[in-house]
């Protein structure tokens, strides 16, 4: 029991401070349990082999995994893509209808797909909501994490951490589980209502304007000081030097965006093209800089900046300009620009980034990157493309896709609702309704057999695996059970009612700080034996902290949504503490009410 409370201990250090990816946390902690293990050199866990792999060949990890290709199936149809542009036409500048129309569209579509899926396909929708009505971005995408928790506790498929409850609950023998699709449905609309209530009032008021509307991509990140352009002079030593080596190879902190010549303007791929006397280069710099490249390198500063003539002009010609946020499991994460040869692999142009409300403008190719940071990018129209056909990637902006399969739209839609149909009425178990729908997704040509394994978000389908293992061993060493104790005694002569509010709250606070999928692991073999233990409904117990569990509002990395607007949105760590917080203690009390209402105690 004490090994594993130690690595327990250790994981939730990892997970809350992230030297190391999640993912890589959870497998970590599964083979330290199968080492310590009794087929291990020591016998201190009680974890087999068998058992600490057993996350791999979970029905709840293989549900996940098919539907994250669900979600796949249906975005590359570009029906999300085509709800955007009615309600953009719908909101206008009204703020009010902005923030209705970003709730009631994340809201069901994440009872259907997976919540985190939602946002990231919705993020471009609502950031040009923002846009065309003059809105910040800041007042819309706080909501819409927020709203794509309230959608995920409407179903069994709404997120991971509802199919991981279910099926641990179902292993520990708790009445009711494994959870049917609709059978917390009255709960979840109970909890989406009270939510969506709070985001409308005190919500609104307390959610900040982190960024200005804007008019163009250059304003809102601040680049007037930093894009600039210059002229080759006739005695420059560059002349005849490709761009690479005379300018993107050189000591200076500079990037070369465009290049002017005569009547032609050439952006992306620059690198290979020689210099001219009289060619007029964008570059990105700071004045000091400027004033070394010039001396240097033979060159003249054009009298106006980017800002004001040619990139302001290209970006409404040619969509060049973008934000780009970098996804969970992306390939940049841990990375540095430099490292990972960005500019070549994608013949594109990374000009500043934000993270969260800081602006990073000088010396990014040396930046290590993480999950969330938004990256203004410039490049061509095909460069964009491939950019948003990676998984690694979410563009902030709606890009027009020619490739969208519009024809399959009706296909895609009918195979998730006769995913969710076929699982409600219990004819087949969710896993296997769900492979069934992924595999009709491929053959109806939703989605290409080399899409599949890329819409998968393997790091979360490795933190399930990883963490499974966890939770057996806290209820075979007795773990859980010394916990439950620890908390029986604690509350002493409190009525059941308040246990499951303090069970709730427990879980919210430790989600909010390691992972959904992790604290739902750890807490529901716990509220299992508190309830045994105070002769209350476990049912009840397990429910909330599933709840619990999959409502993280407080901090950036409670939640995977919450750190896919940090970047876009340019909210602070204390943003997610004023907005969040009341809310978590609105649900707190609500989610309470309501399972004392409809399940009771």
């Amino acid at each position: 029991m004490l090994t594993v409370f130690g690595i327990i201990l250790a994981a939730l250090v990892l997970f809350a401070l992230e030297p190391v990816p999640i993912d890589i946390t959870a497998i970590g902690v599964m083979v330290a349990l199968m080492i310590l293990g009794t087929e291990g050199p020591v016998n201190l866990t009680g974890i087999t082999p068998r058992q600490g792999l057993s996350g791999f060949a979970s029905a709840a990890t293989i549900t996940v995994l098919a539907m994250f290709v669900l979600s796949a199936g249906v975005q590359r149809t570009g029906v999300i893509q085509l709800l955007g542009k009615r309600l953009t036409a719908l909101t206008g500048d009204s703020e009010g209808r902005q923030l209705g129309a970003t709730i009631g569209a994340v809201g069901p579509i994440s009872g259907f797909i997976n919540n985190t899926a939602a946002v990231a396909i919705l993020l471009p929708m609502v950031t040009e909501i923002a846009h065309e009505g003059r809105t910040s971005p800041s007042k819309l995408l706080l909501p819409l994490s927020y709203a794509s928790m309230f959608g995920g506790t409407l179903t069994l498929i709404g997120t991971s951490t509802n199919i991981l409850a279910s099926e641990v609950a179902a292993d520990l023998g708790v009445p009711g589980a494994p959870f049917s699709m609709f059978q917390f449905t009255a709960l979840g609309i109970f909890v989406s209502v009270a939510g969506t209530a709070y985001l409308f009032t005190l919500g609104q008021y307390l959610t900040p304007e982190r960024i200005e509307p804007r008019d163009d991509l250059t304003e809102e990140f601040d680049m007037g000081a930093y894009l600039t352009e210059v002229t080759v002079r006739g005695d420059s030593p560059i002349i005849g030097d490709t761009v690479r080596s005379a300018l993107e190879e050189s000591d200076f902190d500079v990037d070369v965006v465009q290049l002017i010549r005569g009547e032609e303007v050439f952006l992306e791929p620059l690198a290979p093209k020689s210099i001219q006397a009289g060619d007029i280069f964008a570059v990105r710099t700071d004045r000091d800089t400027l004033v070394e490249l010039m001396d240097a390198e033979g060159l003249e500063m054009v009298a106006q900046t980017v800002e004001e003539t040619d990139l302001e002009a290209a970006e409404d010609a040619a969509q060049n300009l973008v934000e780009v946020v970098v996804a969970p499991g992306s390939f940049l994460v841990g990375e540095t620009l430099a490292t990972t040869n960005f500019r070549q692999r994608y013949d594109a142009t990374v000009l500043a980034f934000r993270r969260g409300p800081e602006l990073i403008r000088q010396r990014m190719d040396h930046t290590r990157l993480r999950v969330g940071d938004t990256l203004l990018i410039q490049a061509t129209a095909d460069s964009i493309d491939r950019l948003a056909d990676r998984q690694d990637f979410i563009i902030a902006q709606e890009v027009e896709r020619p490739d969208f399969r519009r024809s399959k739209v009706p296909v895609a839609i009918g195979i998730v609702a006769g995913v969710v149909g076929v699982a409600a009425l219990d004819l087949l178990p969710i896993v296997v309704s769900a492979l069934l729908g992924s595999l009709l997704m491929v053959l109806t040509g939703c989605l290409k057999p080399t899409e599949v394994y890329e819409s998968v978000q393997w790091d979360v389908v490795f933190l399930l695996a990883g963490v499974i293992p966890l939770g057996i061993a806290m209820e075979t060493t007795g773990g859980a059970d010394l916990i439950a104790e620890g908390i029986v005694m604690a509350a002493g002569s409190l009525s059941l009612v308040v246990v499951l509010g303090l069970m709730y709250v427990v879980t919210a606070v430790l989600t909010n700080i390691v992972s959904n999928n992790a604290a739902v692991v750890l807490m529901i073999p716990v509220a299992f034996e508190v309830a045994t233990a105070i002769g209350a409904s476990a049912y009840a117990f397990v429910l909330a902290v599933t709840f619990a569990a999959s409502t993280a509002f407080m901090t950036p990395v409670g939640y995977q949504t919450n750190l896919f607007v940090y970047g876009p949105g340019g909210y602070r760590f204390t943003d997610y503490l004023r907005v969040g917080t009341p809310l978590q203690l609105l649900l707190a009390v609500v989610t309470t009410v309501g399972i004392v209402v409809l399940v009771g105690v």
